[in-house]
């Protein structure tokens, strides 16, 4: 009988209703800390801003927690668990796709890092000191994505463990022809094979950090 904005009501005038008698009506249905929710709910539907993804994942978390709320005081004939099972179901679609498109992206970046480093002769030493991923290619059929996470972190850390061994090789190999009495490992190539090695190994790694930019 007595309401800020008459119905019908488009989203923005619900939620100026909601913010309007929050402290008089709403707050004393549920949490009052929700109207934190409302504001943001506002914030980002109702003022013409641009949505990225991981905002309307946000939203989307947003009113499930708001619909949840209002479900301690009643189904509203049915509307409520309907909206809710909606909402849900858009949040995990969303959850999907942007699941999919970053295994996408990481898969193609860790793919050009591994091409550029297997171009030059550094990488024929690294492969050489990589660890032996044997159920690599299994890991990458399984269904779970935290299997195929998993290996993802693998691929990288045997990527980056072969750089930090070449460093080290190189590195064993220069000191040695500095100064022989500080390293007595045997060297197995020339003073300048190394530091060619390093040159070619310095552009590896700026690729390699680039693609994790990326």
């Amino acid at each position: 009988q007595i309401l800020y904005l008459k119905p019908p009501w488009t989203l923005a005038n619900l939620l100026k209703c909601y913010k309007k008698h929050w402290m008089a009506v709403f707050g004393y249905v549920v949490p009052r800390s929700l109207l934190s929710t409302i504001e943001c709910l506002y914030k980002h539907l109702c003022t013409g801003k641009i949505i990225d993804c991981s905002t309307a994942g946000i939203l989307l978390q947003e009113s499930k927690k708001l619909l949840h709320a209002f479900s301690s005081r009643s189904d509203y004939n049915g509307i409520l668990p309907r909206a809710y099972a909606e909402v849900n179901k858009l949040y995990q679609t969303l959850t999907e796709v942007r699941g999919a498109l970053v295994r996408s992206d990481s898969e193609q970046d860790l793919s050009e890092d591994i091409m550029v480093l297997s171009e030059n002769a550094v990488c024929e030493k690294m492969e050489a000191m990589t660890p032996n991923l044997q159920n690599c290619e299994e890991k990458k059929l399984h269904p779970s994505f935290h299997v195929a996470q998993e290996n993802r972190h693998q691929e990288i850390w045997s990527v980056l463990e072969g750089v930090w061994n070449t460093i080290n090789l190189y590195s064993i190999e220069i000191f040695q022809k500095l100064d022989p009495n500080t390293v007595t490992l045997t060297a197995k190539s020339s003073f300048e094979e190394a530091f060619l090695g390093l040159q070619k190994l310095l552009a590896a790694v700026n690729d390699i950090r680039e693609g994790i930019s990326r």
